[in-house]
C-alpha cells in the first residue's frame, strides 16, 4: 500500500466511493463539483491509497497554517473491514510528518460511527471534544506525533 497525491480525473472515482451504502451514512458526502472545486483551489490535499496498483480509497487533510497540526479530514477506502483503512492511517501519519514536520493531527467523527472510533481510538487517537451538529453528536479526536 501507498500514499500518492490524487489526480482530478480520480474525483468521480472518490465520489463514487463515497456515495457506496456502507460509506454515505459515516461522512457528508460532496458533489464532484464540490470536490473538483477544493481540489482546484488546493485548500485540501487530495491522496489517493493505492494497494497492488489499484486505486484502493482516499484521504482529505487540511494542513494548518505553518503545517504544525493537520486536519485529517477525511478517508474513504473501497473494500472495509481488511485493514486498508488503518493501514493508510499509519501511511498519513508519516506522511504529515516528513513532508509538513506535523505533531498533531485532528480529526471529527460522528458518535454513531462505532467503528471509525474504536479505528481511530486503537491507533491512539483521543477524543478531546464533542459538538451537536443538526441533532447528532460529533466528536473531535486528536493524535500528538512523535
Amino acid at each position: 500500500m501507498r500514499l500518492r497525491e490524487a489526480r482530478r480525473v480520480e474525483l468521480a472515482d472518490f465520489v463514487a466511493m463515497e456515495r457506496q451504502a456502507d460509506t454515505a451514512g459515516f461522512i457528508l458526502p460532496a458533489t464532484l463539483a464540490e470536490h473538483e472545486a477544493a481540489f482546484d483551489r488546493g485548500e485540501v490535499i487530495y491522496l489517493a491509497i493505492d494497494d497492488d496498483a489499484a486505486l484502493a480509497g482516499f484521504i482529505l487533510l487540511a494542513p494548518e497554517s505553518g503545517g504544525d497540526s493537520v486536519e485529517f479530514r477525511r478517508i474513504v477506502v473501497r473494500d472495509k473491514g481488511r485493514g486498508a483503512g488503518q493501514r493508510a492511517i499509519r501511511l498519513l501519519e508519516d506522511w504529515c510528518r516528513e513532508r509538513w514536520q506535523s505533531r498533531r493531527i485532528w480529526l471529527d467523527v460522528f458518535e454513531f460511527n462505532a467503528r471509525g472510533r474504536h479505528v481511530y481510538e486503537k491507533l491512539g487517537y483521543r477524543q478531546f471534544d464533542s459538538r451537536d451538529l443538526d441533532g447528532k453528536t460529533l466528536c473531535f479526536y486528536e493524535k500528538r506525533l512523535a
